[in-house]
């Protein structure tokens, strides 16, 4: 009677993912993305995902061990062990472990941790953007299909009471870039939750109607923010080509980047990235209602806690409805 009326065990691993969500910290910066591995973890492996993702480490490992000069052969031995992102592998595998003995019928289903939404939150990609990333244009619907059963595991395997602000407002992000690329997955299993009377040319008028992306105003706060710290995240390695293509429009190609970031590292050796650094606080959003678009403020995680860097933003909300995701213009990137 506890649970929400919505709540389901969908997966045959469900009842694991029950239990190991005890095992996580929720005062931990990473508790709601660890809360996230833990499903992915119970979910059918997307198999051309995760090949891609392991082809990318790869891909990027050697091209790391040909800068440092390691031999040919000591490369193809350290290839061997690359795989595809798995966070939380050591704690999951010895709690199931320790779960199959008293469940012995979970052993028909194997653990399979991995990373597919949380390296796209990690990594503040939008759809189009992972899809690029990992190269899976021939594989769209199958990276579209994982997405819509995770935000239906997420939905309705957590119980509301283990659901932080931070996991909600990762689980109304992800429904929202699902809805914006195919809102007929998410629109039926909606229908079969609630089901209505309604005539044919109803149910066809609805499956038509995308509601705009700015109208949950809470998913639309995650791609803004995802927006801006995916810009943090290319200014701290350096990828001012990659910045370029972002902004260069704005008047922010890859020179302008590359000054700015200069001057920030004259002052600073570190640019934060990890939990603290993508957190609501270091994120500020004026609405201008009248103007249709919000002003926003990402501040840098500086290494001194001085929190005067930062880049500055507008987010057109006109064209971000037209566009399904969130349209910025960089309008400084300096300090205060």
């Amino acid at each position: 009677m506890d649970l929400q009326q919505d709540f389901a065990l969908n997966q045959p691993l469900s009842t694991f993912a029950l239990a190991a969500f005890d095992l996580l910290d929720p005062e931990s910066p990473s508790y709601a993305l660890d809360m996230v591995s833990v499903v992915e973890s119970t979910l059918d492996d997307p198999r051309q995902i995760l090949a891609a993702q392991t082809n990318k480490a790869k891909g990027e490992a050697v091209a790391q061990m040909k800068a440092d000069g390691v031999e040919y052969e000591e490369r193809m031995e350290r290839l061997m062990d690359i795989t595809h992102p798995q966070p939380l592998e050591e704690l999951l595998f010895h709690a199931y472990g320790l779960y199959r003995r008293s469940h012995p019928w979970v052993g028909d289903h194997p653990l399979s941790p991995k990373s597919v939404v949380r390296d796209m939150y990690e990594r503040a990609l939008a759809f189009g953007e992972f899809i690029s990333h990992y190269e899976l244009a021939r594989t769209e619907g199958i990276v579209l299909r994982y997405l819509a059963g995770a935000y239906k595991a997420l939905q309705h395997t957590v119980p509301d009471e283990k659901k932080s602000e931070d996991f909600q407002d990762i689980v109304e992000w992800l429904g929202e870039m699902v809805r914006q690329v195919d809102s007929s997955l998410l629109d039926e299993w909606e229908q079969l939750a609630n089901p209505a009377d309604e005539s044919a040319e109803e149910a066809q008028e609805r499956a038509d109607q995308v509601k705009p992306v700015t109208a949950n105003a809470r998913a639309f706060r995650v791609l803004v923010r995802n927006a801006m710290f995916r810009r943090v995240e290319l200014a701290a390695l350096d990828k001012f080509d990659e910045l370029g293509e972002l902004d260069g429009e704005s008047g922010w190609d890859a020179a302008a980047w590359a000054e700015a970031m200069d001057a920030y590292w004259a002052e600073y050796d570190e640019l934060g990235t990890g939990p603290d650094a993508r957190g609501p606080g270091l994120l500020h959003i004026e609405e201008v209602p009248e103007d249709a678009l919000w002003r926003v403020r990402q501040t840098f995680l500086d290494p001194e806690g001085d929190r005067d860097w930062g880049i500055s933003a507008e987010v057109d909300l006109t064209a971000s409805d037209a566009e399904g995701r969130a349209v910025l213009q960089v309008t400084d990137v300096g300090q205060l």
